[in-house]
């Protein structure tokens, strides 16, 4: 089913969790919603999922008014951050819950439960107690119980949060094929941006109550529409400075480390005060004559080595930028100082603003 937000918003008493959103998420898509804590991503959640009412505007489900209608006559299941089994039960017991609820007889609801079971890499497991499995075994018996009851609409608040990284990316590979593979629209929060950017058929980035950017893992990440989405997603080098000059959608930037060529994708004019941002993987080692269409010298403070690829720190006279290259196994560095470089479509120049460290 697809979702509808329209001017919804939650204040709780002066404070504004969630200025008024409009929203569109498509039936069978798998969409994240991305932010730091307390910027409103969960408060959205409990709209969608009843425990919660919009203090203005409106909230549609499958085209029809959710006004009035409580979490357990929705067609929507959530699972929490902390999973919420029930310790005495058995992992069946735990996945059938909801059918008990219903009022399915036993020998149903415990053949649907093993079913479940079988879906999620379970099989066998059913009759263990939920103390007995790991953590993300309790994962997808969280995610069984949730499909039992046959959402419409699986709403999953941070559910990974507390699983070690290497899990983690094991159950993002699993969720997004479990999507897929039941065609349920998943509604996902997270301030992880690694599991946004690899499940999400799109993604809404947060801030302050507010939804600043929706769009693809590539957009927010290749195309930040502000200074906050260009610095919470991803790493990102910044160049302050004044717009020069301006031509066919790019921009000229003066910085205290050059004048540099990049997209003006929101039209800035000239004198404005801006941002060069750019990722570190766009940057480059120019090797002895060659050009780019952007370069600056740097000297090199730090390597860290980090194994498929390795980070360079630089003191340059733009700041302290960080290059970032694969490890192609060649080992050494030119001797300083670095000539970099980089192409004068890598970056975005942006009005100068608000960014992910101000609002931490």
């Amino acid at each position: 089913m697809d979702i509808a937000l329209s001017g919804a918003a939650v204040r709780f008493g002066t404070f504004q969790a969630v200025h008024p959103t409009d929203l569109t998420i498509e039936a069978g898509e798998f969409f994240s919603i991305l932010g730091p804590s307390g910027c409103g991503k969960t408060t959205i959640l409990r709209l969608l999922s009843g425990f919660l009412d919009p203090s203005e505007g409106e909230v549609r489900i499958g085209g029809q008014p959710m006004a009035g209608i409580g979490p357990s006559d929705r067609p929507t299941a959530l699972i929490f951050q902390n999973l919420a089994l029930f310790p005495l039960m058995t992992v069946w017991e735990n996945v059938a819950f909801g059918l008990e609820m219903r009022g399915w007889k036993t020998a149903r609801r415990r053949a649907r439960a093993f079913e479940l079971l079988d879906m999620v890499a379970l099989g066998g497991q059913g009759d263990k107690l939920p103390s007995e499995l790991s953590g993300g075994q309790r994962q997808r018996v969280a995610i069984a119980r949730a499909l039992a009851v046959e959402p419409a609409v699986l709403l999953l608040d941070e559910p990974l949060s507390a699983l070690d990284l290497k899990l983690r990316q094991h159950m993002r590979a699993e969720l997004k094929q479990l999507q897929e593979t039941t065609g349920i629209t998943f509604v996902y929060i997270t301030h992880d941006q690694g599991e946004a950017l690899t499940m999400s058929d799109r993604v809404a980035v947060m801030n302050r109550g507010r939804i600043v950017q929706v769009g693809s893992a590539d957009d927010v990440y290749d195309r930040p529409a502000t200074a906050f989405v260009a610095t919470f997603v991803g790493e990102m080098n910044r160049l302050p400075g004044r717009i020069e000059s301006v031509a066919e959608g790019r921009a000229r930037i003066a910085t205290a480390g050059g004048s540099f060529l990049a997209p003006n994708p929101g039209g800035l004019a000239p004198g404005a005060a801006a941002v060069l941002f750019l990722r570190p993987e766009r940057l480059h080692l120019l090797a002895p004559g060659e050009a780019a269409a952007n370069a600056l010298e740097g000297r090199l403070v730090r390597r860290d080595m980090e194994g498929a690829f390795s980070t360079l720190i630089l003191e340059t006279g733009a700041g302290r930028l960080t290059v970032q290259r694969v490890n192609s196994g060649s080992g050494g560095l030119p001797a300083d100082p670095l000539r970099l470089g980089f192409a004068d479509s890598a970056g975005v120049i942006l009005p100068a603003g608000e960014t992910a460290d101000d609002a931490a």
